[in-house]
């Protein structure tokens, strides 16, 4: 038998072929966009804490995996039998045919999407609540960002399986490039040329796709943008021109700054902080000491809502921020009055800058999405405190272009753009270089003579005993010691003087 090449090319230029074409990209386009966003509403689902809205996603998940497509089409097309108010619409090949493939395919791409979801360190979700966002406002300027970026390739390759079963819907007589070519065949049976055209036509489709859908990914992936532009002259004129510590926003009330009453916080029944007492003055500087453990970073961490305490309540400027509410025999119930987190800046240990982001739009990010300022006011305050942190000429850069140092200086500007009364510091310098703590500390150091209100862990003693008013040594979930630096270096607590032996103060 003989290939008839003339008649295969002649339907490259086949008019019902390529109307058969759009029908199937129209089709596989719409098909993976809902996909992709009833998709993405399936995985936060899954992951949801709340039975009521995990186990029906987990069961749609469940089901729609394992019905063939085949089947869901059949049924879809004949559902207005059973339904005759459907037919309206799924009388229609095309939409009974998109119908199916979006409720099928949004099964698969929730569990691409739950990967992407996975793959973004806890850090990402703590900075955004420290810096006061909502849960909506997290998936969509921090999480979703990062994720997609992750999941694009999944989501491509996704994409391409799309256009290949969308030949399955010749079933329900939506005339695609299969059932054009089915129908040349069965008049000429010529089936292996116009089969050759069918693979073209579905070759050429899936080509011109992944090569855009390529693009996005490289777009996407700012670890492979080259270093960025330095910022121009008039920046830095501007900057140096306008740098000045406007008024802090100064609460009426004139005691604590921030009191913490008896807090307990408890993992799998084992006790790591119990009944902890804290006062911090305004304008107080109070470095929490002591060795790993002791309940520091939890303490911290509750101060600040990033942890759920078990029991007691924390005040900011004599307002209640967190506190268990207790009703009759009910089980306590814990309530946060949100509008205290932004009088509180939180500084991580590893950073947590949003990657995706550079290191200016990193500390516009949650002043444009509470509206504190216009925009043009918002970005000179950036540079302000860029140029007072030392790092206005890494501007335009994205985190990844910076060394540790860098990125945590980048930190404590974007915690001040939110001009906080109180600034929560964890360990600031542990997971720095030796060489790189010292200009850190020396940016700490000068927020501590500006008078801004301070709770410091760390283990750098030299830096505690310089800018500190108070230091709280803790052991075991409790505080030993509560006093000046003065009092510490007289040797009075045993415990304290055991765990200083070894530390040369300045």
């Amino acid at each position: 038998m003989n290939f008839d090449w003339n008649y295969m090319l002649g339907l490259l230029g086949y008019q019902d072929f390529w109307s058969a074409a759009v029908t199937v990209i129209k089709l596989s386009i719409f098909t993976w966009i809902l996909s992709v966003l009833a998709g993405f509403i399936l995985a936060l689902a899954k992951q949801s804490a709340n039975p009521l809205i995990h186990l029906p996603a987990r069961a749609y998940i469940w089901l729609f995996r394992s019905i063939p497509l085949l089947v869901l089409l059949i049924f879809t097309y004949n559902l207005p039998q059973a339904l005759p108010s459907s037919g309206a619409v799924l009388n229609d090949p095309f939409w009974a045919g998109l119908i199916a493939l979006v409720v099928c395919e949004s099964a698969y791409i929730a569990e691409i999407h739950r990967g992407g979801l996975l793959s973004i360190p806890k850090g990402q979700y703590e900075a955004a609540v420290a810096l006061g966002l909502r849960f909506l406002g997290i998936q969509w300027r921090v999480v979703v960002p990062q994720a997609i970026r992750v999941a694009l390739p999944s989501l491509a390759n996704e994409f391409i399986s799309i256009v290949k079963l969308s030949s399955l819907v010749s079933v329900i007589s939506l005339t695609e490039i299969l059932m054009v070519g089915q129908r040349l065949y069965s008049q000429n049976f010529l089936v292996m040329e116009t089969m050759t055209a069918v693979a073209i036509y579905y070759v050429a489709i899936v080509t011109v796709f992944d090569f855009i859908l390529k693009r996005i990914e490289h777009y996407l992936d700012v670890t492979k943008r080259k270093v960025a532009r330095m910022p121009g002259a008039d920046i830095f004129e501007a900057a140096k021109n306008s740098i000045r510590q406007a008024p802090r926003p100064q609460a009426a009330w004139e005691g604590p700054a921030l009191e913490a009453s008896k807090l307990h916080k408890a993992y799998n029944n084992v006790e790591v902080l119990g009944a902890v007492d804290l006062k911090i003055a305004q304008g107080q500087v109070v470095s929490v000491i002591g060795p790993s453990g002791s309940g520091k970073t939890t303490l911290i961490r509750l101060l600040n809502g990033l942890e759920k305490l078990d029991n007691g309540n924390i005040k900011v400027n004599g307002q209640p921020f967190i506190h268990l509410l207790r009703q009759g025999a009910q089980k306590p119930r814990l309530v946060e009055n949100s509008e205290h987190r932004l009088s509180i800046g939180m500084v991580f240990q590893n950073f947590n800058l949003f990657p995706h982001l550079t290191v200016l739009n990193n500390l516009l990010l949650a002043p444009r999405y509470h509206g504190i300022a216009p925009a043009q006011e918002l970005t000179r305050r950036a540079y302000e405190l860029l140029w007072k942190v030392g790092m206005l000429e890494h501007v335009f850069k994205y985190p990844h272009q910076l060394s540790g140092g860098q990125q945590q200086r980048v930190a404590i500007a974007r915690a001040l753009m939110m001009r906080p009364q109180i600034m929560l510091f964890d360990e600031p310098t542990s997971a720095l270089d030796p060489e790189k703590v010292t200009e850190v500390l020396q940016v700490i150091e000068t927020l501590a003579e500006e008078g801004i209100t301070m709770v410091i862990v760390t283990h750098e003693m030299n830096f505690a005993f310089k800018v500190s008013d108070r230091i709280v040594f803790m052991e075991k979930g409790r505080v030993v010691c509560d006093d000046t630096p003065a009092v510490f270096r007289l040797g009075n607590n045993p415990r304290v003087e055991a765990f200083l032996k070894d530390v040369s103060l300045a």
